[in-house]
């Protein structure tokens, strides 16, 4: 007997739906928003090592980094060096949460449009800072960006792509995360040796991605999702003629259509996440996010040459450490582009929580035995470490780097998308300003233990994926409920025709 062929909206159909020029045009251009993002992580960690830009605004951290006899976990540590870092994650918070109202009342694309906006600027006033306070604008405009960004990217994404590739489409967004971070590593490689003002070519370099970003998102098409959630029937039902390069589109229209209708009927999205039929959504697209964070991979990326430096590297190899770690990262993301559709995503999570486990144990025993307070660490097992870096690296790559943005953005049901979402996209910022500001006083009081404290994050997160997450590969986005959540041994308890029927009423 044939199947038969059921979409969602903007999930494309069981069978998985053709994949277009057009909306893999799409997705790349809106993916760019993940290169502004990797370029900020890769930028801030090389840019923090460089003397110059101590002398400048951390003249105090200069000092301790060059004095002989300075502990080698303390050389760092300093509150508003890690507040140049962490700030824009706290303004990312604030953002996301205006830009998942911005994106239900005004759409995807003019929500990217603004988070390249606001990233251009950010750029621009870091690149010319006289001051810290300049300095740390720049910053919160910035994080501004990346709130909006990430708020509307992995739900366009997820809203134009067939449901058998949108696992691989929307893990384009992470490739760029990984493509941004490696491009910074290199630039902040050649412009440690401009003098004075190298810091400041790779703060402005930012602008770049924004600029791409900005001028993409006038050629994109807008989701039929949003336009038809937002009454726009006729440019909805021709956007998805576009992106599905066929008129034979009334079965999926039907289906986005419908799902409209049934979100209409809720008054608040907020307020329908808190039944109880939304709860698992909720709890696991929120706890991946914190997951993802504790690995310890923004600990990483970083502040990677302040580690190698850490480590006895000069600042020359330590950045070009950084540029290996960050190619390794961009290889193993084109793993989970390739796997995710295949494999599906449990499979990937577990495999990379014993990998990065593995890693983390390694490396901080490593240190604990032959990385002092004032020795440098042989060269032999510095370089083990690098070779540990890459490894967890590449762990996370494939697996709960790029799977923290997809598995979130494709669980929740239309109604409850915009704000599920947001709470996703915040705690990811939550949990990134938190470690960011607290990471080099972590290695400066626990030594390398900080690197078994995120080994032990890894042991919940990995038995976590193996009996709390349900498996979503192919399922379109508005199937997930009744063929994910309701036939989940635990989660299905939360799923009764009373809670449905509560939910349409409110």
């Amino acid at each position: 007997m044939p199947a038969m062929a059921v979409v969602g909206s903007g999930g494309g159909s069981v069978d998985g739906g053709k994949l277009t020029g057009q909306v893999l045009i799409c997705s790349i251009i809106a993916a760019f928003g993940g290169l502004m993002f990797g370029y900020d992580i890769g930028i801030s960690g090389g840019v923090t090592s460089m003397d110059d830009f101590l002398i400048k605004f951390f003249p105090g951290v200069y000092v301790k980094k060059h004095r002989a006899k300075e502990n080698n976990y303390c050389k760092f540590n300093d509150q508003y060096l890690q507040l140049f870092t962490s700030s824009l994650y706290l303004a990312a918070i604030v953002a996301s949460l205006i830009a998942s109202m911005f994106c239900k009342k005004l759409g995807r694309r003019p929500t990217m449009r603004t988070a390249s906006v606001f990233f251009l600027v950010g750029a621009i006033i870091n690149a010319a800072a006289r001051d810290l306070a300049m300095l740390i604008i720049g910053r919160l405009l910035l994080g501004a960006g990346v709130g909006f960004g990430n708020q509307a990217v992995p739900l366009f994404i997820s809203e134009i792509a067939p449901a058998n590739y949108r696992g691989g489409l929307n893990i384009c967004f992470q490739l760029l995360i990984t493509v941004g971070i490696l491009i910074a590593n290199v630039i902040n490689y050649g412009t440690s040796r401009l003098h004075p003002n190298g810091w400041r070519v790779s703060l402005g370099g930012a602008a770049v991605p924004a600029a791409a970003l900005l001028i993409g998102s006038l050629t994109i098409v807008e989701t039929p999702t949003s336009l038809i959630e937002r009454g726009k029937l006729d440019e909805g039902i021709r956007a998805l003629k576009k992106i599905r390069g066929t008129d034979n589109v009334d079965t999926e229209y039907e289906e986005i259509l419908h799902a409209t209708e049934m979100a209409k009927k809720v008054d608040s999205s907020f307020q329908s996440l808190m039944n109880r039929s939304s709860r698992p959504q909720l709890i696991c697209g929120t706890i991946l996010q914190i997951f993802q964070q504790f690995t310890g991979i923004n600990v990483i990326m970083f502040y990677a040459p302040v580690l190698f430096q850490t480590m006895g590297f000069g600042s020359d190899a330590s950045l070009l450490s950084a540029v290996v770690t960050g190619l390794v990262n961009v290889v193993s993301t084109l793993v989970a582009i390739f796997t995710v559709d295949r494999c599906g995503r449990k499979v990937l999570l577990i495999e990379a929580a014993i990998q990065m486990l593995v890693a983390q144990c390694t490396m901080g025993a490593t240190l604990a035995i032959h990385l002092k307070s004032t020795n440098e660490i042989p060269k032999g097992y510095a370089l083990f470490v690098v070779f540990l870096v890459c490894f967890f690296v590449a762990g996370f790559a494939w697996s709960w780097g790029p799977l923290g943005w997809l598995i979130p953005s494709e669980i929740f049901p239309l109604e409850t998308r915009n704000a599920g979402f947001f709470f996703a996209v915040g705690m990811n910022m939550l949990c990134t300003f938190l470690i960011a500001q607290v990471f080099l006083t972590m290695l400066c009081t626990m030594r390398s233990a900080t690197f078994f404290f995120f080994s032990a994050w890894i042991v919940v997160m990995g038995c976590f994926a193996t009996f709390m997450l349900p498996e979503t590969k192919g399922i379109p986005i508005d199937e997930m409920n009744e063929r994910a959540w309701k036939k989940h041994w635990f989660w299905k308890r939360y799923f009764s025709d009373e809670d449905d029927n509560q939910k349409v009423r409110i």
